[in-house]
This record gives structure tokens, sequence and C-alpha cells, in this order.
């Protein structure tokens, strides 16, 4: 008998004949996810178990975060010739708890000598009779007992909710335009728990965002890389952009040509790296810049699609979500970043293309584009 971990897996059912090879990338995340703990993980009859652990407890908060994983079940793993010892051991496993329980068994094994009712049956009469302060209830008991017969007997009450969603590296990469507010990080959040691997784009307007601006948006590229499984974060030198936009171009169309040229550099960044897709945490109408003629002209200087997993979104469900993920404490220390720097008075809500690149004409955006991505700083977190 021994203790162990049970991990399940939800979505990654439905693969089909392609699930051995979602199964293996998920493998390789809990790996890696648990290489501090020493962890041995394997999958065998469609569970995934890891044992020999350094603390099963760290182990469970590294778990939850994996994308992929559907829950985690604290287990006890042992022989299931001895029926009497099952019993012994559920009975053990119900101390200290109150109320009412259910046995839900599972009888994977067809050669067990009892099916999955009388597993129940059993196992919940000798329960009742070491333990008569409890009360069976089937429709809405307060605690499971579940008993999985495998090729040994898995015992386990406590089942613990997972991140969910596909693992990491399944879907394809993305390019992550990570800013220091409340949005982004959750746009990256959504997009990487589709099996989506991110890389990040912070562009740094030194001496107008200082160092500590910068450390806020790495701090919550780390806070990402938990579940993200490690994010690159590329950190755009925009301060000269920026001072040629607001001496050159038109005050009122400025934040879009900024935004035009974030997306430019983006896009080229997203080449080197190999991802497929820009992502932002823009939302309709949150702000000027996000109207959705504005949309429309900032994505047309991209040449790949841009994601907007909270488009249709409302500030509080995003506040809501961040606190969730644990992105929003960071996000609201009080260090600025660049979209703040310039911001005119009253910016153009509904742009034309035409008239856009007629306003960011002056500038030589050849130049200032190679120049930001040539001068790149490269963070692996």
């Amino acid at each position: 008998m021994r203790n162990l971990i049970m991990v399940r897996y939800g979505e990654i059912y439905l693969k089909g004949q392609n699930r051995p090879f979602f199964l293996k990338l998920l493998v390789s995340r809990i790996r890696d996810a648990l290489r501090c703990q020493h962890a041995k993980v394997w999958l065998n009859d469609s569970r995934i178990y890891v044992s020999d652990f350094d603390s099963q407890d760290e182990c469970i908060i590294r778990l939850v975060k994996v994308f992929g994983v559907h829950s985690v079940c604290p287990a006890v793993e042992m022989d299931k010739s001895n029926f009497e010892d099952i019993c012994k051991q559920a009975t053990k496993m119900m101390e200290g708890l109150h109320g009412t329980f259910k046995v839900q068994a599972r009888r994977s094994d067809k050669r067990f000598f009892m099916d999955s009712p009388q597993i129940n049956a059993a196992v919940g009469e000798y329960i009742l009779t070491s333990r008569p302060d409890l009360q069976v209830d089937v429709r809405k008991a307060d605690h499971l007992m579940n008993i999985e017969i495998r090729d040994n007997a898995y015992l386990y009450v406590k089942v613990i909710p997972g991140a969910g969603g596909m693992p990491v590296g399944s879907n394809g990469k993305a390019a992550l335009l990570l800013s220091g507010g409340i949005d982004s990080p959750v746009a990256g959040y959504m997009i990487a728990k589709r099996g989506v691997e991110l890389c990040a784009v912070h562009f740094y307007s030194f001496p107008y965002t200082g160092e500590r601006a910068k450390d806020k948006v790495l701090d919550l590229a780390r806070i990402l890389s938990v579940s993200a499984c490690g994010v690159r974060v590329y950190v755009v030198p925009f301060t000269e952009i920026q001072m040629k936009i607001h001496e050159l171009c038109p005050p009122d169309y400025t934040t879009l040509i900024m935004r035009r040229c974030m997306m430019r550099i983006a896009d080229r960044i997203a080449e080197k790296a190999g991802a497929q897709v820009l992502v932002t945490g823009e939302s309709i109408g949150q702000v000027a810049s996000q109207t959705m003629d504005a949309l429309v002209c900032t994505d047309a200087v991209s040449s790949r699609p841009v994601f907007r997993p909270l488009i249709g979104f409302d500030k509080v469900d995003i506040v809501a979500y961040a606190k969730q993920i644990g992105t929003y404490e960071t996000s609201c220390l009080p260090y600025e970043d660049c979209c703040t720097v310039f911001t005119p008075k009253h910016p153009v809500t509904h742009p034309k293309i035409d008239k856009t690149e007629l306003a960011e004409a002056p500038l030589e955006l050849q130049r200032l584009i190679n120049d930001a991505v040539e001068n790149v700083e490269i963070t692996d977190v």
C-alpha cells in the first residue's frame, strides 16, 4: 500500500485517435511542473499517477495549475486481492468526516469477483458498521468514497479541481502583447488554457516608464508561466517611436498610430519566434483605441490573425478573472506602462485606414521598427 496522486483529465477524452498525442504532452507538462519534487509520473489505463514525491501538498498545488488537468485526487494504492483490507482502508479514510456519504466504485478489471454495485453495498455496509454516526445518501452525499478497481485498487475521497483546458503546446504558439494592466494577462491565460504556447511582447518607454514598470510586467509573466510552462518575454524599446509620433503626427491619431506600430513590431517578433497569431487584451468600446473602427485600423498592419479572447467581456468580468488567476494585485501596482505616455485629450474614435495612413506618413516607419526589433531585450521566465 502506498500514497500517490491520481491526475484526471477531461476534454482529452474526446480526442479519439489523437488522444495519445495529447496524453503524452500532458504527462510531459506534469513532469515539468513537478521536476523540483523529484516525483515519478506515469500513465496507465486512462489515468495519470504521481508518486515518490517530496511533498504531496506541494505537488497538488503545482498540479492544479497545469493546463489539461481536470482534477487531482490524493489516493491510496493497494492490492485488490484482499477485499477486507479495502473495506478497512475505506473506513480509515472516512475518519474525521461527518454527515452523509456514498461509495462510488468503478471496476475496470472485469475479472474482479464483485461488480460495482456489489462493491458499493459491501464497502458502504462496512463503513456504517464502524461509523454509525454517518449516514448514506446516494443522491446528494456530503462525501464520496471512490474506489477504482484497475491493476490495483485505488481509493480516494477528496477531488480537487484543476485548471482544465488543454496541455500547452498542443495548439500552436501565440505572441501576447503584455502590458502592465489588468486585461492582457487575463487574455494570455485564456489563450494558453486552450493549449497555446505563449511568448510575450512588452513595450518599454524609458525614462517615461521606469524599471519597476518593467519588473511588474516580468512578474505578471512569471505568474502566467506557472500554467503556461514558461514564457519568453521580448521587451521592446519604444521611447523613440512614441516621441516621433508625438512630434510629427496629428494629436488625435497618436494613440491609434502607436497601436499600429506595436502591432507591426509584435508581428515581426512573432515571425522570429514562430508564433502564428497575436493576442491582445482588448475589449470592444473599453477605450478610444478599442472601438470597432479603431480595431480594424490596428489589425490592418498585421500579417497574422489577432486573437482577442476578452472582446465581449465587461471590465467587471475581466477583474474577477484576474483575481481568480492571481494577476490582479500585481496588475494594480502603481507603475504606468507606455500606453499612458502622451495620451491625447480627444483621440479619434472612428478612424479610417486611408486617413490613418496619411496621419502616420511623416514617420520613418521602416527605420523606427527595424531599430526597435534589433534592440529587443529577451528574458525567459
